[in-house]
């Protein structure tokens, strides 16, 4: 399998691609994608990536697993393709923004307008089987996307970190708290919503708070 990921991120992670269990995960992938149906499209797997350079960074959404159902992932977390109907999680997360920021409530769910502006939407797991959800999980994803997170905290400096329920907010580990600024919450799934630990967390307005104080342009969520 050919790797469609931007030329700028390759430099950074090129001791990734090098290791051996980058190498099987990689083998792994492409026998997945031989015999099964699987998601997100082969392209699109690293369009995290390719949306949002190494350099522009601002933001990083940390979420599990790609959507497994027909024509949702497409590359980006908590997204999915223009047209298709949005997921609990993103109807939750598009709830809050438009509360937080006085927004309409956006018809596409595609997030890539928030990734071309520095937010890198990364999932922890960048592909899984169809209707077979964490079926990529434990094959080597994790150990490159924990990877990723500590070199945006080695090589950057404030960078805006949203770690939205239990699973995202134990990468707040690999995190230099001291460079960066964290925001955590309950996770935007309407089990977790519901109880109160979604709403009203205001991350999204925190966020351009953060970024505005630097001198750094706001997102246009």
């Amino acid at each position: 399998m050919k790797l469609n990921i931007a030329n700028v991120w390759n430099t950074s992670l090129q001791s990734e691609f090098n290791k051996s269990y980058f190498k099987e995960l990689i083998d792994f992938v492409s026998q997945e994608y031989n015999s099964h149906q699987c998601f997100p499209i082969k392209d699109d797997i690293f369009a995290a990536f390719n949306y949002c350079s190494f350099d522009d960074v601002k933001v990083v959404v940390i979420g599990q697993d790609p959507y497994h159902g027909e024509n949702q992932a497409n590359g980006l977390c908590f997204s999915v393709k223009d047209g298709i109907k949005h997921p609990p999680s993103l109807i939750n997360i598009f709830k809050e923004q438009t509360t937080d920021l006085g927004k309409e409530y956006p018809e596409s769910g595609d997030l890539s307008s928030w990734a071309k502006q520095g937010v890198l939407l990364l999932n922890a797991t960048l592909t899984v089987r169809a209707h077979e959800a964490g079926s990529h999980q434990k094959q080597g994803w994790e150990t490159f996307t924990d990877a990723v997170i500590k070199e945006i905290s080695n090589q950057k400096e404030n960078v805006v970190f949203l770690l939205w329920g239990g699973f995202a907010k134990k990468k707040v580990k690999l995190i230099d708290k001291k460079k960066h600024h964290i925001l955590e919450s309950g996770h935007p799934s309407p089990l977790s919503a519901n109880r109160g630990y979604w709403f009203g967390n205001q991350h999204f307005s925190k966020t351009n708070e953060y970024l505005n104080s630097l001198g750094l342009s706001s997102i246009d969520w």
